[in-house]
């Protein structure tokens, strides 16, 4: 938090105090604005220019950082003018003038100190705003029929939320529920924040409701789980590809009967785990290949970063769990057109949520999640 110290001259010459940044904060800043200055000369790089993927990557790091180091800047720049007030009242040639620095002091440390705040801020979630491309996993839990109309209904409001953020929502797999909805769906969504936003809805999601399957009118419990999981650059990745056993198929549809003739489906398995991805969403064996690979890279990666930190993984919870009601983080009561955030106790309009109005949540699970962060710094 700010540290504040009193300068080395008499109170009486000037009674102001100076906000400082602590050497270790200064130096992750350092650090990460040579990183933002490696940045812009890659961007302009015509080798960088050329790949597409890359100058996405590095748009996304580029734009976490810009608050970053501008705010180190802003500060290094209050803290200059401060010297220069501080000193005019020490030298105490100029009454006037040592009277407007007596004014503008104050003024100063305030801004610097809202600038230390936001900066500490921003840095605790510095990391997961640069990630800019997730899988998003919906799969039905308990409750039959409903589950999958339900995990249905989620499904589209994310979607919506996607869209109202402009963010790229690509489904990789569906497979559909017997009676609508889906029993499964694999969504790869990209887009700035797109990890820093969603990750808080890893969990399991229960929906109190009459649904449409039930006769008499009574209200049912059902769930679905949610799973996000950031998607890996392939370096990020600890993958031999000689470890992937692949195998081409015909797509297979409802009951098994062939969708198409010609042999497009990809299958992988990665052996030494067994994480296994099966897709056949598109006619192209090219572009299914792409997209298994792509969440067999993403699915590998998120075991291995629970592996490396599962006290975080538990924090944020990124595990789905079994998809029972008592592990839920959030229930939605149709009835009273409510949904509880059960993590930090608060309670959202539910028809604007499931028209993808998930902001006012988010932004309030970003909040705790930011004061736990500053608190353990």
């Amino acid at each position: 938090m700010p540290v504040s110290a009193e300068l080395d001259s008499p109170p009486s010459e000037h009674p102001a105090l100076i906000v400082e940044l602590p050497d270790n904060l200064r130096r992750k800043l350092e650090e990460f604005r040579d990183q933002f200055d490696e940045i812009e000369r890659s961007l302009v790089d015509p080798e960088t220019m050329g790949d597409h993927r890359a100058v996405a990557r590095l748009s996304t790091r580029r734009k976490a950082l810009e608050p970053l180091v501008r705010g180190l800047s802003e500060f290094d720049a209050a803290l200059t003018e401060h010297a220069e007030w501080t000193d005019s009242i020490t030298a105490n040639e100029d009454l006037d003038l040592v009277a407007l620095a007596r004014e503008e002091l104050p003024e100063i440390e305030t801004r610097m100190k809202q600038l230390v705040e936001s900066i500490q801020s921003r840095l605790v979630n510095a990391d997961d705003d640069s990630i800019g491309s997730v899988i998003l996993e919906i799969r039905a839990g308990v409750g039959g029929d409903e589950a999958g109309l339900w995990a249905g209904d989620l499904l589209e409001m994310y979607r919506r939320f996607a869209s109202a953020r402009h963010w790229k929502f690509e489904p990789l797999d569906l497979s559909p529920g017997d009676a609508g909805g889906v029993k499964a769906a694999v969504v790869q969504v990209a887009g700035d924040g797109v990890w820093a936003d969603l990750a808080f809805e890893s969990g399991t999601h229960q929906v109190k409701r009459v649904p449409a399957t039930e006769t008499q009118g009574r209200v049912h419990t059902s769930t679905a789980t949610i799973a996000v999981l950031a998607e890996p650059e392939e370096v990020e990745v600890e993958l031999d590809p000689a470890d992937v056993k692949e195998s081409i198929t015909t797509a297979q549809g409802p009951g098994g009967q062939n969708v198409n003739k010609v042999a497009t489906a990809v299958h992988l398995i990665h052996e030494p785990t067994g994480v296994e991805v099966r897709m056949q969403e598109t006619k192209s064996q090219t572009q299914n290949r792409e997209k298994a690979w792509t969440l067999l890279r993403a699915r590998l990666y998120q075991r291995q970063k629970a592996e490396r930190d599962a006290a975080r993984v538990a924090e944020r919870n990124s595990m789905i769990g079994s998809g029972s009601r008592a592990e839920k983080i959030r229930t939605y009561r149709w009835k009273e057109n409510i949904a509880v955030d059960h993590r930090i106790g608060e309670n959202a309009n539910l028809g604007a949520l499931m028209q993808g109005e998930l902001r006012g949540l988010i932004d309030a699970l970003r909040r705790e999640e930011t004061s736990r962060r500053l608190a353990a710094l």
